[in-house]
């Protein structure tokens, strides 16, 4: 029986959770593959502390050379995260004709084009998918079975903080502060929640989406990121009663001969299939020519998930060494037919928006607004403002017809100058889907 040699960087607790896998489901995947998968060495900066998995002290090493220059080690997992080091550990994996196995979305949103250019050089591969979804087998169904259809568009619930915390606001009432409390008391928040909630972690996904289904080079200052830090409860509840919910949403979509790549808070309609994924759940939605919609939904993070995705590509490289020496050249993108198109920037995209203004109630205030977005190109479709408290502020809530993200801007930066606007305009995006 043909034996492939692992090598595992990082045992923290996904590298725990790849440990457990192999440990207990060693024997099946030899009978289903004819292959035996062994775990020659684990490099982590502490192999003292304890961990919820046991292993032999003997494979344990603090010297990342124990694995980058093993002859005998065919695939390296890195699951060191970050940029540094773990850039430089691939790099050199890949230089000893090493395959390599991440799950590090923020290293290929903004690296990837150098690492795979390695790989390619030394005839071996990168494969990533719990970059994006964790469990969720978005990657494969890209790169497999959607391979014959021209992705249109994806809308991607990609971070589970964030939507934990949205959905904690939406069903118990509660406001920001209090919802991720609870995300970090439930551990579904990192200590460092910040790329959480900022939309960074998402705009590392959909970057690597974006890639894969139209074929050209991205750099990540180019994708547009707001996070839902400004939230409010009172936004949640208008929401509700328009008929819509609030979620962070990662997307991508080809309009003529741009590409819109995006993240932030979104209104969408309660019918629509993403309006119904709550909780720590990812969910991702893709239209595509030939199939049309489809909806991949699963858990997004976590241990076990994440480290099913990562066994699932050393099974598939491990199938790779055995049956076909050749490398396919997996990439992190492949260039399409009809050329790169111009990531088009959030200012001339054009949505539908929810305003909310905090105006002080008094004549005229409302026409002064009306006025300004007219005068913006900006047409109102509908105006909400509930109780009255003469020359006190109180919340106007308007949602638009379709507007260009550049005469939003200009017309709510006049707005917020208006002496009776008492606080800076909240305005969302509306995606109708």
């Amino acid at each position: 029986m043909k034996e492939i040699k692992i090598g595992l960087i990082g045992f923290g607790t996904i590298g725990c959770g790849v440990v457990k896998v192999l440990k207990k489901r060693t024997a099946s995947l030899e009978k289903k593959l004819g292959i035996k998968l062994s775990l020659k060495v684990i490099c982590d900066q502490d192999i003292t502390r304890k961990r919820d998995v046991v292993i032999g002290k003997s494979i344990l090493t603090t010297d990342i050379k124990k694995v980058i220059n093993d002859k005998e080690i065919q695939i390296v997992i890195e699951l060191v995260g970050g940029i540094h080091p773990a850039k430089e550990y691939i790099i050199a994996a890949l230089r000893n004709k090493k395959y390599v196995v991440t799950a590090n979305k923020a290293l290929l949103a903004t690296a990837g084009e150098e690492i795979f250019d390695v790989a390619a050089k030394n005839g071996v591969d990168v494969y990533f998918e719990a970059s994006v979804g964790s469990g969720i087998p978005i990657i494969r169904a890209l790169r497999e079975g959607l391979v014959s259809n021209q992705v249109e568009s994806i809308y991607g619930i990609v971070n589970g903080t964030s939507n934990y915390i949205l959905s904690e606001m939406s069903q118990r009432g509660c406001n920001f502060k209090t919802a991720l409390a609870q995300a970090r008391k439930k551990g579904y928040a990192e200590t460092d929640y910040s790329l959480d909630i900022n939309g960074q972690d998402s705009a590392h996904k959909i970057v690597i989406l974006a890639r894969m289904c139209f074929g050209q080079k991205i750099n990540f200052s180019e994708v547009y990121v707001e996070g839902i830090n400004n939230i409010s409860l009172s936004d949640i509840e208008y929401a509700a009663e328009l008929g819509f919910c609030i979620k962070l949403l990662a997307i991508t979509k080809v309009t003529g001969d741009n590409l819109q790549i995006r993240v932030h808070p979104t209104f969408l309609p309660k019918r629509h299939l993403l309006s119904n994924v709550d909780g720590v759940f990812n969910a991702i939605f893709v239209n595509a020519d030939l199939v049309g919609e489809m909806l991949l939904y699963g858990q997004g993070a976590g241990q076990m998930p994440t480290a099913s995705a990562v066994i699932s590509d050393v099974v598939t490289i491990a199938q790779k060494i055995t049956q076909a020496p050749l490398c396919s050249k997996q990439r992190l993108y492949v260039k399409g037919s009809s050329g790169p198109k111009k990531i088009q920037p959030i200012d001339e995209i054009k949505t539908r928006y929810y305003i909310r203004f905090s105006a002080v109630d008094k004549p005229a205030v409302l026409s002064q607004i009306s006025a300004i977005l007219g005068k913006e190109k900006i047409s109102i479709h509908s105006v909400i403002q509930k109780g009255r408290q003469q020359n006190q502020a109180v919340p106007i809530v308007m949602m638009t017809h379709e507007a260009r993200g550049k005469n939003l801007r200009k017309a709510l930066a006049k707005i917020d100058k208006l002496p009776a606007v008492k606080r800076k305009t909240v305005a969302i995006r509306v995606e109708r889907l």
